[in-house]
């Protein structure tokens, strides 16, 4: 859900400052508008938004809002009997992190309900909702989808040792970074990611039959590859597929499209394989106006 973009859409001021122990602030005077901190990571900024989403969209009074938004999600109401935080929390969840939502990334990545006690699973599944890892555990809590005991298992595993698996005997410079695994299943998707993203390449590849995946416009389109194996599938038959393992990390902040293709050098058309989809690498929000408030701008000039 782009949450930046539907408060863009509705006129409704907001501006990114570095809000020294606030995450962010609903006002209503003079007129509504919303603060989010540049102190935070992508994650938290969008739910931030959301949550200050939710007390305009539920005309509430204003309110200075701290990480208690976060530890509270996504339903314990205030001991004074004050709803309005904990409703515009529920107002973040539904809003960013609808079930039918969830399911429709675990249809597309064949993912069964059982797999989402995974924490590996549920790592995937936080990035491409745009959301944390433990906002993402609690979600599937409320929806039912997991049990408490469940959630509570995920949240032993630290997302660092989820991203060093994934990146095996690559070390980056700090841990701090997302790490995105990316195969066939995303084909057609869009990466909203950060800058400092890394993403691992799980691709099968047809070596058996002279195909190869072409990562050339993976680098033209500002990646660096900094890890490039293939592992085989099947050790004990000879010319089997192999997988195609590509670690790649964006030198520069960007948006565009991207197509990767698996095919014969000597015959590149028709491909065998594709991975295209479009991404966003620009975030997270920096002081200003949002990314889709500019967006909307320039376009309107």
């Amino acid at each position: 859900m782009d949450v930046f973009g539907a408060i863009a859409s509705l006129d409704l001021p907001l501006l990114l400052r570095p809000l020294h122990g606030l995450l962010g602030a609903f006002l209503n005077e003079p007129i509504p508008g919303i603060l989010v901190t540049t102190e935070r990571s992508m994650s938290i900024q969008r739910f931030t938004a959301a949550h200050e989403l939710g007390h305009f969209s539920l005309d509430h009074q204003p309110s200075l809002d701290d990480d208690s938004i976060l530890r509270r999600m996504p339903t314990s109401p205030e001991p004074t009997g004050h709803f309005e935080e904990a409703e515009a929390d529920a107002f973040a969840v539904a809003f960013m992190m609808p079930k039918w939502l969830i399911l429709a990334h675990c249809s597309r990545q064949g993912w069964q309900i059982a797999d989402l006690r995974r924490p590996e699973i549920v790592y995937q599944l936080s990035l491409r909702m745009g959301a944390s890892y433990e906002a993402t555990c609690r979600t599937l809590v409320r929806y039912e989808l997991i049990a408490f005991a469940d959630m509570q298992s995920l949240r032993q595993t630290a997302p660092r040792l989820l991203k060093s698996t994934l990146l095996m005997d690559f070390s980056p410079s700090d841990y701090h970074r997302d790490v995105w695994l990316l195969t066939e299943r995303d084909e057609g998707t869009r990466i909203d990611g950060s800058r400092n993203d890394l993403f691992v390449l799980r691709l099968t590849e047809h070596s058996n039959g002279g195909y190869i995946w072409n990562f050339d416009q993976l680098v033209a389109s500002g990646f660096a590859i900094v890890r490039d194996v293939r592992q085989e599938i099947d050790a004990k038959e000879i010319g089997s597929p192999v997988v195609r393992q590509v670690t790649a990390a964006p030198e520069i902040a960007a948006r565009g499209h991207l197509l990767i293709e698996e095919f014969r050098p000597w015959q590149p058309s028709p491909a065998l394989s594709q991975l295209a989809l479009d991404f966003d690498l620009t975030g997270p929000e920096e002081e200003g106006f949002s990314r889709a408030e500019r967006r909307r701008l320039l376009e309107a000039a």
